[in-house]
């Protein structure tokens, strides 16, 4: 379950685990936010075609902030074949531009090294960036995909 937002506007401090119906709900509440959500679905579906199982959601999209710019996330690289993964979620040039382009927002590997922090991006996700705070973020499940022959 998704708890309330704290007084900072931010998740309490952990990984909270949600469905895709939690979190559209949670998070969709206007126009903005299911643009948002409609891109974000896009990259999950790239993800869990290539075998990803967990995604992890940040950035202001997870906040009490109205209107977001876009989405951060993570994904867990365990089980993923690199050779079915969609390249636009390894193109991290000119500022992840691909990315945002074909989303809406920015995806990173999680257990990739965050330049400025020295931290995987799973655990800078949970660091306010104003604050240095420890804060939350929401993790989807992504089921497995079956290919058929």
């Amino acid at each position: 379950m998704i708890p309330k937002f704290d007084e900072a506007g931010n998740l309490s401090p952990g990984i909270h685990w949600a469905g895709w119906r939690e979190f559209e709900k949670r998070f969709g509440v206007n126009d903005r936010r299911r643009q948002l959500l409609k891109g974000l679905q896009r990259a999950l579906a790239d993800l869990r075609a290539a075998g990803c199982r967990a995604v992890y959601i940040d950035g202001s999209f997870v906040t009490a902030k109205e209107m977001p710019n876009d989405f951060d996330a993570c994904w867990s690289v365990e089980g993923v074949d690199p050779d079915l993964l969609a390249p636009v979620l390894l193109d991290f040039s000119n500022g992840r531009a691909a990315q945002k382009a074909e989303f809406g927002g920015e995806l990173f590997p999680a257990e990739l090294i965050e330049g400025a922090s020295g931290k995987p991006f799973l655990d800078f996700f949970q660091l306010d960036r104003r604050t240095g705070k420890p804060k939350g973020i929401v993790g989807l499940r992504l089921k497995r995909v079956v290919k058929r022959k």
